[in-house]
C-alpha cells in the first residue's frame, strides 16, 4: 500500500468504525427500551424472572414467540458483518464470542434495570444471528477477493443509514412496540 492511500484507508476505517458506534448504539436502544423513551423500571433487578432454559416456557414466562426469535436473529446480522469487515482475520468462533459476549452485556443491563428479563433464548438466538452476518462476509469475500474491504464497508455502513431511517421513521410513528407503563384506568379511584 502507498503512502497516498494510506489517509483514505484510514478515514474509511474511521467512517466504519463511526457506522459500528451507530449500529451498537441503536441496538442497544432496541434490546434495553423497545425504541421507546429511556427509562428504568421499579424495583431495578428484583421482580424479573431469569430464564435459564432456553425456547420453553419458564414461571409465568411464555416460550419467545417466532416473531420475536426473527427479530432478534435479524438485530444480531449486521454484527456479524461489521466483525468481518472490522476483524476480517478472525475465525467464525471469535464473532460468536464477541456477540455473545454483547448479548450477555445487554441481557444483564435489561435485567438489572428492569426493562425485560434476562433470558438464554435471546443469548441464543441473538450469536446465531451474528454468526449468520459473519457467513455473508465470508461469502462475500470469496466472491469479491480484494475489493472485500469496499463492499463490506459500504455494505456496513448502509446498514447503519438504513437501521438510522428505520428508527427515525418508527420514532416518528404512533405505532409503539414497548411495554406500557404507567397506565391510568378511567373510572378508578386516585390515591390522595
Amino acid at each position: 500500500m502507498t503512502s497516498s492511500n494510506q489517509p483514505r484507508t484510514n478515514r474509511g476505517r474511521g467512517i466504519l468504525i463511526v457506522a459500528f458506534a451507530v449500529y451498537l448504539a441503536l441496538l442497544a436502544w432496541v434490546v434495553l427500551w423497545k425504541l421507546d423513551v429511556p427509562w428504568i423500571g421499579e424495583a431495578a433487578g428484583l421482580a424479573r424472572p431469569i430464564k435459564l432454559v432456553p425456547f420453553v416456557p419458564a414461571g409465568d414466562d411464555g416460550a419467545s414467540k417466532p416473531a420475536e426469535l426473527l427479530i432478534n436473529l435479524a438485530l444480531f446480522v449486521p454484527f456479524g458483518l461489521f466483525a468481518g469487515a472490522l476483524a476480517p482475520a478472525w475465525k467464525w468462533w471469535k464473532t460468536g464470542l464477541a456477540a455473545l459476549a454483547t448479548s450477555l452485556v445487554l441481557e444483564t443491563v435489561q435485567h438489572v434495570i428492569s426493562t425485560g428479563s434476562f433470558d438464554t433464548t435471546d443469548l441464543i438466538v441473538n450469536t446465531a444471528g451474528a454468526l449468520i452476518g459473519w457467513s455473508i462476509f465470508v461469502a462475500v469475500r470469496r466472491v469479491a477477493g480484494e475489493r472485500t474491504s469496499v463492499v463490506m464497508s459500504r455494505v456496513c455502513v448502509a446498514v447503519s443509514a438504513l437501521s438510522l431511517v428505520a428508527v427515525i421513521a418508527f420514532v416518528a410513528s404512533p405505532l409503539e412496540y414497548g411495554p406500557q407503563r404507567d397506565v391510568v384506568v378511567e373510572g378508578s379511584n386516585p390515591t390522595p
